[in-house]
């Protein structure tokens, strides 16, 4: 009964962002199978990035500062970054900006999820150890995702030659993000609560104003609010 518990507790932080920000989408939801599709990959990525850290820390050897800027934020995000173009950047389903968000929390939260479970297995967690990841390492990989799918959005219809900018963004920007938070939590042992909370709390509120700024940003807009007037 336990172990259903901490299981539990290991997948729905995941589950219930996922949720959250497939309804943050104000004018055209995206088709769900879409959604838990690209949550799959976000799952299936798990094994390789497993495999390219554990060679990276074997060629590059055991350092907090190199495993946390280059092992973990640098490989997941790339990873991830690398998923969301070359599958979802060009796919007819990316029809607004908000979509950048969508299928970006959507491959981290999968990887997320499976990351969760692995800890919760090899660690022996408690529920209360799941908690604390839910408000941290699930959410920061949320915040990451929100990054990096509202810039290419941004890159996705915008055109010229701010494209290939905001492209550089998209990867750059969680990338830092990812890997300060890895810094804190790897090299602060006594006093990083001191420095994540302030910084989950400005990754959250920046990331509200992302998601307004996409939604706002909709083509279909327009189209909505004029149905809603000949209604």
């Amino acid at each position: 009964m336990l172990l259903f518990s901490v299981l539990a507790a290991a997948v729905a932080p995941g589950l219930a962002l996922l949720t959250y920000f497939y309804l943050k989408d104000r004018y055209d939801y995206e088709p769900l199978h879409m959604v838990l599709r690209v949550f799959l990959m976000g799952i299936l990525m798990v094994l390789p990035v497993m495999i390219i850290q554990r060679g990276m820390m074997m060629w590059l050897g055991d350092n907090p500062y190199v495993e946390s800027i280059l092992i973990s934020g640098g490989v997941e995000e790339f990873v991830k970054w690398f998923v969301l173009y070359h599958i979802i950047y060009n796919h007819t389903e990316f029809d607004e900006p908000y979509d950048g968000i969508l299928y970006a929390v959507a491959v981290s939260l999968g990887f997320a999820t499976v990351e969760n479970v692995l800890y919760a297995f090899a660690g022996n967690a408690s529920v209360s150890a799941m908690f604390f990841r839910a408000l941290l390492p699930v959410s920061g990989h949320a915040m990451f995702a929100v990054i990096m799918g509202y810039y290419m959005g941004k890159a996705k219809f915008i055109g010229g030659k701010k494209k290939q900018w905001y492209l550089f963004l998209s990867l750059a920007l969680p990338f830092f993000w990812h890997a300060l938070y890895d810094v804190i939590m790897n090299t602060m042992v006594n006093h990083w609560l001191w420095f994540v909370a302030p910084l989950m709390a400005g990754l959250w509120y920046g990331a509200m104003g992302k998601i307004t700024r996409a939604n706002n940003r909709s083509p279909f807009r327009f189209v909505k609010r004029e149905e809603e007037v000949k209604l």
